[in-house]
């Protein structure tokens, strides 16, 4: 009997070691640096470190085919929030706070090649996100380019064009990074919809000549003069235009220039005029597309108009026929309001339905 109860305690015994050794042991993946030459970034991206590039504009992708059952991204802790896409499935968010360095995407996957696209969200030049690579299942790897769309558009605008809000529906809501999203606007359907790369220049509050409340001579931080960099707010680094040149160009500027009072129309004009310059220097070939946004109405409205029209004549009569103009219809609360009064998610596809046939018609893009 001492012998039975003996062999018990032992077999038991072994039982538990092996059960704690099993537990110690590591799950095997892969890592897939950031600096893997099959992953594709869309947007302005800074690769001063290529083992974390960072990012501050949103609708900044990264893009990439891989292989396995799962996914996960590593990323600087407090990188914010970020819109995924896997395949053909929904598209849904995922969030990297203070304490998250590795952020799952996808598991229990069928074990073929999928693609992936991860945009970012929100405005970061706050938190300074930073990508760092991805794990996959032991084994697997990136074995190839994805795609990307030929067809390319640049955005350059304002909190219209982030997503400022998009994501509730009380108007009273102040700003928040989690309820922007860059994914839910007319800017990012578009892109979408016309099957096209889309790089954004935007920050919210900022203007033409003359940011949100900002004296009526204007401000020196205006888009215009941070349009060159990177990064928004570092002066650092200078984009190099080489590695993006888009086929259209759509600016949706204007709104926050005029939103208080007192504003100078001469100015406001005088910084289109000029900016358009800059960006036929950048982009000889392009489609300049100058945008009224949806937040305006009456008088200001009108005074925007007057300054785009005037500037895309002018242009016109001086002999480049690719400047063109289009006005957004003005939210009149319908659709709803997402925090701040800015244009809801309805609203802002809305938008993208006007403005999805325009670009077709001075394109020619079908499909």
């Amino acid at each position: 009997m001492r012998k039975n109860r003996f062999s018990l305690v032992l077999f038991i015994f072994g039982l538990l070691t092996i059960a704690a050794a099993q537990a110690q042991k590591p799950t095997s993946q892969t890592i897939i640096p950031a600096s893997n030459p099959n992953i594709a970034y869309v947007g302005r991206v800074s690769f001063t470190n290529p083992e974390s590039p960072c990012f501050t504009y949103p609708g900044v992708q990264i893009r990439a085919c891989f292989e396995g059952t799962s996914i996960a991204m590593r990323v600087k802790p407090n990188s914010g929030y970020f819109m995924v896409e896997i395949d053909n499935r929904e598209p849904f968010k995922v969030a990297s706070l203070e304490n998250d360095s590795v952020v799952q995407l996808a598991d229990n996957l069928d074990d073929i090649l999928h693609q992936i696209t991860i945009t970012l969200a929100y405005e970061g030049y706050q938190r300074r996100p930073e990508f760092r690579g991805f794990l996959l299942d032991a084994g697997k790897t990136i074995p190839q380019l994805p795609l990307l769309p030929k067809r390319k558009i640049e955005f350059i605008g304002n909190s219209i064009t982030c997503g400022y809000g998009t994501e509730v529906t009380d108007p009273n809501a102040p700003f928040k990074d989690e309820t922007e999203n860059h994914y839910y606007t007319y800017a990012a359907a578009t892109a979408r919809a016309l099957n096209a790369q889309s790089l954004v220049v935007a920050r919210s509050g900022i203007g033409i000549y003359r940011n949100y409340n900002g004296p009526k001579t204007g401000n020196k931080d205006c888009m215009p003069a941070m349009y060159t960099q990177t990064l928004f707010t570092d002066t650092t680094e200078v984009w190099d235009f080489s590695r993006y040149t888009p086929d259209v160009v759509c600016v949706n500027l204007g709104t926050n220039d005029v939103s208080t009072q007192p504003y100078d129309t001469g100015l406001l004009e005088k910084g289109y005029r000029n900016f358009l310059k800059t960006l036929r220097g950048y982009y000889p070939k392009a489609k300049i597309v100058l945008l009224s946004g949806c937040m305006l109405k009456g008088k200001p409205l009108e005074d925007v108009q007057t300054a785009l029209n005037r500037v895309a004549r002018e242009a016109n009569d001086a002999g480049d026929s690719q400047v063109y103009r289009f006005d957004l219809t003005p939210a009149d609360g319908s659709l709803g309001y997402g925090a701040s009064w800015h244009p809801s998610k309805a609203q802002q596809y809305k938008g993208a339905d006007e403005l999805v046939p325009f670009l077709r018609s001075i394109t020619g893009w079908e499909y």
